[in-house]
């Protein structure tokens, strides 16, 4: 018998099969650490790729303190290694998906506390 040899995927594609876009166009939110956009239902369905230490999955009020719909502009970043927007916007090292231009808003101070102790950078910005 011959065996079957499973072809292996190459990371950037199996990146993408991961990718989520937001299911509706209205509700959209952004996580505040990494500006990817999706739905509230979407977030506390799955939480945020990116950020799976900051525990959304499940819980509303979570979703709530860690992502904001206050946000400019969009773009769909397909390879983020390569993506120069993706450099630009410093996802680089993130999954595909949409992404914020810009994200406005403030974590709570222990969400804060939390990931500075993790040496994490986050994307959103105070309102002015």
């Amino acid at each position: 018998m011959e065996e079957e040899h499973e072809q292996e995927l190459p990371q950037n594609v199996a990146d993408l099969a991961q990718a989520t876009v937001p299911s509706a166009i209205r509700g959209i939110r952004a996580c505040k650490r990494c500006g990817i956009l999706k739905t509230l239902d979407q977030f506390v369905d799955d939480g945020c790729e990116n950020c799976p230490f900051l525990e959304m999955v499940d819980d509303p009020e979570k979703v709530n303190a860690c992502t904001t719909a206050f946000y400019e502009g969009q773009t769909a970043v397909m390879d983020p290694r390569e993506s120069w927007v993706a450099k630009w916007l410093r996802v680089d090292n993130y999954l595909p998906g949409c992404y914020a231009i810009t994200v406005t808003g403030q974590f709570d101070k222990e969400i804060e506390e939390e990931l500075e102790n993790r040496g994490c950078r986050w994307r959103c910005r105070p309102s002015a």
